[in-house]
């Protein structure tokens, strides 16, 4: 499936980066797993070494600060632990084990990371939360990017809910569903929020708000979802016939037709590339110097997706 996807993939004509610190945080962030709880054996430590969550986090936030790194890297490694304990360790297919959980974990972003307002005993998922929530709240000048990681969050996890039914039932959603819920089970929109707070120069509230830069975001979003499908299918489908992926919805209104489905998607990548390559270039011409570096964040996403994707063990 990778030979497929390096090949039928258009190559974002992006710039290649990588932070200097990416080693260092790569060992940093196995211990905060291991402080927390998250990874308890030595499988499962290994598990998460192999995903290098700082090989991609060093890739999409090549110029950051080491702390923001850091928090990137961190937030990355929760994401990949909560999605093998729900693809991988049966939590993700029954929707009675995983609303509890998810119920907790809300309670913990209620919190929004208030040192003086503990969160329950909720376990090591919960607990790593809190500390996520609780260092990007450090940034007090950057309020508005604590509230918005906090709601990108609670989406993130409502959304897990939805996969689990579908699960469940056995259920493969229409393709306009599943790309909507996509955005959201991806995590790509925490990382976007938390690469946006290591940057030296984050985007104010209005300019944030700018409806040009949300629809880039979407698109972003979108690009790291479908090659994330792509490069993850031959896994993800041995493991599960049924498996939430856009190459499998989309068979699904091909008559199960896995070889025209397959380059659907990676159509679908290639126009959406071509669209994002419009949209940067006209939001860039307004001339804003703050523009032009969260566009430069979006544009090291897509990238760092594409080039940790062509070499990840997570998806042998």
């Amino acid at each position: 499936m990778r030979s497929f996807a390096i090949s039928a993939l258009r190559e974002p004509p992006f710039p290649v980066g990588r932070h200097e610190a990416t080693e260092r945080v790569a060992d940093e962030s196995i211990e905060w797993a291991q402080t927390f709880g998250l990874i308890d054996s030595s499988q499962r430590v290994r598990r998460l070494q192999r995903a290098d969550a700082a090989g991609l986090a060093g890739r999409a936030c090549p110029t950051g600060s080491v702390d923001g790194l850091r928090l990137l890297t961190d937030l990355i490694s929760w994401l990949f632990v909560m999605d093998d304990a729900c693809d991988e360790d049966g939590l993700g297919a029954d929707p009675v084990r995983l609303g509890p959980a998810i119920s907790t974990l809300l309670d913990v972003l209620d919190r929004y990371g208030n040192p003086d307002v503990p969160p329950p005993a909720v376990g090591p998922l919960g607990d790593a939360l809190h500390d996520l929530c609780r260092r990007t709240r450090l940034h007090d000048d950057h309020a508005a990017l604590l509230l918005r990681f906090v709601s990108q969050m609670r989406e993130y996890l409502l959304a897990l809910l939805w996969e689990a039914t579908n699960r469940e039932r056995r259920r493969v959603p229409e393709v306009a569903e599943y790309v909507q819920l996509r955005r959201h089970i991806g995590g790509v929109h925490p990382c976007l929020t938390l690469t946006d707070l290591a940057s030296a120069r984050p985007l104010g509230a209005i300019q944030r708000a700018n409806p040009a830069l949300l629809a880039l975001d979407l698109l972003a979003v979108d690009l790291v979802c479908w090659c994330n499908d792509l490069f993850s299918y031959g896994k993800e489908s041995r493991a599960d016939p049924e498996a939430h992926n856009l190459v499998t919805v989309i068979a699904q209104g091909t008559a199960g037709d896995e070889a025209t489905a397959l380059r659907v998607v990676a159509n679908r990548f290639n126009q959406s590339l071509a669209a994002y390559l419009e949209a940067e270039e006209a939001l860039l011409s307004s001339g804003n110097d703050e523009m032009t570096h969260a566009v430069a964040t979006r544009r090291n996403w897509v990238r760092a997706t594409y080039d940790w994707s062509v070499v990840a063990a997570r998806y042998a």
